[in-house]
């Protein structure tokens, strides 16, 4: 199976997606497999992927025309810049290269060609070794990047609870980590990874203890890649 070069366009839309109940698809490397959730473009694309390595599996050695922002997710993921275990956030900016791959195996959530202009700053953060932010009572919060509108974090909730985001902040991606979360009689389990549009206010609620990464501030004119 080929990946298609047209998923979830239309960022007008609410998008919720159980990542566990999508096949992998194979890509050009041998060992890499993906789970698409939004993409424009053929193999050079804007995307956001779960990409899953093989152990011993490798990707080549590439640039990042577009840019790329990553959160390993399980196992240990590396290059010829180190390597990052579960948790660790990466943003590597556009015109940066490397050789990617991963001895034992790993998950990653990738994003690629979304960078907005002028957004250069190279970014690691273990987030397992990280100081987190007291919100609210049963709340944390790890900032992991700002630029202009943009906001990249991780949310943790220790005892469940909810968190209302505000219809200004241009749009709201979520990743769950652990746990389970809740939009409105929607329950997005671990895996599950949603998309709310530009204008919208969203509550979401964790019956339990949950982690989240959370990008909001991004969708008020989404960079859509090579072939915009």
């Amino acid at each position: 199976m080929t990946t298609p070069t047209a998923i979830r366009t239309d960022f007008s839309r609410i998008e919720l997606v159980d990542t566990q109940a999508i096949d992998w698809i194979a890509s050009p490397s041998g060992g890499v497999d993906r789970k698409p959730l939004d993409r424009i473009g053929g193999e050079v694309a804007r995307a956001t992927s779960l990409v899953r390595y093989a152990p011993g599996s490798d990707f080549p050695s590439h640039t990042h025309s577009g840019g790329e922002e990553f959160l390993v997710v399980e196992g240990v993921f590396s290059d010829q810049h180190g390597d990052y275990g579960p948790g660790t956030y990466v943003r590597n900016p556009v015109g940066t290269s490397h050789a990617p791959g991963s001895r034992d195996g790993c998950v990653i959530l990738v994003k690629l060609w979304q960078f907005q202009d002028g957004d250069t700053a190279p970014v690691v953060i273990d987030t397992a070794k990280a100081d987190w932010q007291a919100i609210g009572q049963g709340m944390e919060r790890l900032q992991l990047h700002r630029f202009q509108s943009e906001k990249v974090s991780m949310l943790r909730f220790t005892d469940g609870g909810s968190i209302g985001l505000p219809e200004e902040i241009g749009g709201v991606e979520i990743y769950v980590l652990d746990g389970k979360l809740q939009f409105e009689r929607q329950m997005l389990p671990k895996g599950g990874w949603a998309r709310f549009p530009a204008g919208m206010a969203v509550t979401l609620s964790a019956p339990e203890a949950a982690t989240i990464y959370i990008k909001t501030g991004h969708l008020e004119d989404p960079v859509t890649g090579p072939t915009a």
